[in-house]
């Protein structure tokens, strides 16, 4: 045998593995009710470190909500500490948002249940076709990525679920109802601070329709045997607008700064947000869209819930909206960064171009 011959076999070997385990449809925490004690090669990340630096220089800030909509000092004190992290973190953390403690907890619980079912109830929901509304996989880029990374995810595409709660699953289908129109308000009213923040009218985002569009991501992270050898998610930035973050106290979430990862500390009853990249192509490179990554532990499971505010849906044939550069931002001394692109162009490039490389950079002018 040839070396070809030996590289297409290898090759061959490893789809088998990869199709086998996504043939169980119970993901990763199936490996581990199995009483795995050795991860399968298709999960080890060559050559990652899964320490934190331990810096006392940097922390993701933390941001008091109080009196955003009813005192005009503290609003504008709130933009100022908002679009600092923007500009330098990419990410903070938020308190006193809205959201009542026992939602967080009963919403966390729920994605816990669902992944935690009967393994038979929770199959139904399992599938590889991306336009389902809701749908349970593990690896949204299993056959493409070159490494699998240890989490299983619940997807729940809310802009076109109300008219429909009855396609949500079951046990955790009311306080995910209740949990997105929470986050839903929360987000205008961060679009709305991030617009004042970069020099726009307060409603210049909202009414270019960033927060009309949300995905909620359940994570589950189950307890790993060799945590030292894979990632919970690999080192990524997200592709849309903004994310609004929901974690544990288990915790694992670090974000990319000055070349050393950083850990994300959880903190009760806080929602961690960061920005997209085309929240980054929006602001003409104001807002920044960071790198970051969940190590796994050998303890757990961890549960995260992440929603993302997300261009519209397209179907093919659909006349699609160009994003660039917000126009108002530009003058000479300000010229556009980027040239535009459309969401599945962007979406694309995005999940083609691999890890840890900024799907920014081919926009570039």
């Amino acid at each position: 045998m040839n070396q070809a011959e030996a590289e297409t076999e290898s090759q061959n070997e490893w789809y088998d593995e990869i199709k086998a385990f996504d043939y169980t449809k119970l993901g990763v925490k199936g490996l581990v009710d199995a009483g795995l004690t050795k991860i399968p090669r298709i999960f080890i990340h060559p050559q990652h470190d899964p320490l934190a630096c331990e810096d006392s220089q940097f922390s993701i800030p933390i941001i008091d909500l109080q009196g955003v909509n009813t005192d005009a000092i503290s609003r504008t004190k709130l933009i100022e500490k908002i679009q600092d992290a923007c500009e330098t973190r990419g990410f903070f953390q938020i308190i006193n948002h809205g959201i009542p403690k026992s939602d967080l907890e009963e919403m966390l619980a729920a994605i816990r249940k669902f992944h935690e079912q009967d393994a038979e109830v929770k199959k139904e929901f399992y599938t590889r076709d991306l336009t389902k509304k809701v749908l349970f996989l593990s690896n949204f880029d299993l056959f493409q990525a070159p490494i699998a990374t240890w989490r299983g995810t619940l997807a729940l595409v809310m802009d076109s679920i109300p008219s429909e709660p009855q396609s949500l699953p079951a046990i955790c289908r009311d306080i995910v109802m209740v949990y997105a129109k929470q986050v839903h308000r929360l987000g205008i009213t961060l679009f709305e601070l991030l617009s004042e923040g970069i020099g726009l009218d307060s409603n210049h985002l909202k009414d270019m329709e960033c927060a009309e569009n949300i995905t909620i991501l359940g994570h589950y992270y189950p307890a790993c045997p060799e945590p030292e050898l894979t990632l919970g998610a690999r080192s990524h930035s997200d592709a849309y607008f903004m994310t609004i973050l929901l974690q544990d106290q288990l915790g694992g979430l670090q974000v990319f700064h000055e070349n050393r990862w950083i850990d994300v500390p959880p903190i009760p009853g806080a929602l961690i947000v960061n920005i997209g990249d085309f929240l980054q192509l929006l602001s003409n490179d104001k807002l920044k869209s960071v790198n970051h990554r969940v190590i796994s532990k050998q303890e757990g499971s961890r549960i995260s819930v992440a929603c993302f505010f997300r261009t519209e849906s397209f179907e093919p044939g659909d006349n699609l909206r160009c994003y660039g550069p917000i126009k108002e931002l530009l003058s000479e001394e300000n010229p556009p960064v980027y040239k535009e692109t459309t969401a599945p162009d962007y979406l694309k490039h995005y999940y083609s171009k691999g890890s840890g490389t900024s799907a920014l950079s081919h926009l570039k002018l």
